[in-house]
């Protein structure tokens, strides 16, 4: 499947930005049948479809859809010709063929870099041309597999100022959605690679990024997960969001299996077994619905 694995992008996996090649865009479950054979069987209510602005720094502009009764001809047609995003989560639980192809994907990393793996999501990614994904960060660790078509992708370090203590903890204790406020200038210190078929890249955990599709249909994968010490590492920065909010500290984050550390994660637990946060996510309202007539076309809720 990764056709290029070394000691050294072993090594760097999960803790460094680390692209490979591989060979899953020859398989034919992601064709056009295939492709809308898989939003057919996808529970619908699990459906995410979006749409957004042009502007790389206009985040709210980033909306959520309903795909009504849509076939999935007729979303992967809507994808072709709109301005649209459709993200099947956690496909791996709902379709067998995802779950071998998980089982698949991370047996191999797990033999090559001697990780464990865990609370794994491979999420299907079918979007349109131009289609842009906002500056975001995510808790778990997170692989990108280019399937179809051309992306753009930066990827920026997660430290101050690309991300502050308190965005990070309010990602992680859930009382925002993933978007964090992007400053174009930090393009520069970004690192950005231009993902095609057959090229997957990841990077360290908490890492902000954003991407912006070529002129085509674009499918990818994203593969979330967690190993035991990205486990703690969200456990510290909850502990911290908590600490902070709660009781007024000033907490730092630190990295690796420390006695402090320890301490946060038994911390962590407990304050979510007494439920000492109860966020207050943003959930985006439905704005739009596709139109089964001319797909691609968004008309009102």
């Amino acid at each position: 499947m990764i056709l290029d694995w070394t000691d050294e992008k072993a090594r760097a996996f999960s803790r460094e930005f680390v692209d490979f090649r591989h060979a899953l865009h020859e398989r034919p479950m992601f064709s056009d049948e295939k492709l809308a054979e898989a939003l057919d069987r996808y529970p619908r209510d699990e459906l995410g479809v979006f749409t957004m602005g042009e502007d790389p720094v206009a985040w709210r502009t980033w909306r959520r859809g309903s795909a009504g009764a849509l076939s999935g001809e007729q979303l992967l047609e809507a994808a072709k010709s709109g301005r649209i995003w459709l993200n099947l989560r956690r496909t791996n639980l709902h379709l067998p063929d995802y779950a071998g192809l998980a089982e698949e994907v991370f047996a191999e990393k797990e033999k090559a870099t001697g990780l464990k793996t865990l609370k794994r999501d491979v999420g299907l990614l079918i979007s349109s041309a131009d289609a842009q994904v906002f500056y975001h960060l995510d808790t778990p660790l997170v692989s990108l597999w280019q399937v179809r078509g051309i992306k753009q992708v930066w990827v920026y370090p997660p430290a101050e100022p690309f991300v502050l203590p308190e965005q990070l903890e309010a990602v992680v204790l859930r009382e925002t959605a993933e978007q964090i406020p992007f400053q174009p200038a930090w393009d520069a210190s970004a690192q950005k690679i231009e993902l095609k078929p057959g090229m997957m890249v990841s990077w360290p955990q908490n890492a902000p990024h954003r991407i912006v599709n070529g002129p085509m249909l674009n499918v990818s994968l994203s593969m979330e997960f967690m190993t035991p010490g990205a486990l703690l590492r969200a456990n510290v920065i909850y502990a911290n969001g908590v600490l902070r909010r709660r009781f007024g500290a000033q907490p730092k984050l630190a990295e690796g299996a420390t006695a402090a550390n320890l301490a946060k994660l038994a911390f962590a637990r407990a304050a979510k077994a007494l439920k000492l946060h109860t966020p207050n996510e943003r959930v985006l309202p439905t704005s739009f619905r596709l139109d089964a007539a001319t797909p691609g076309t968004l008309l009102p809720a």
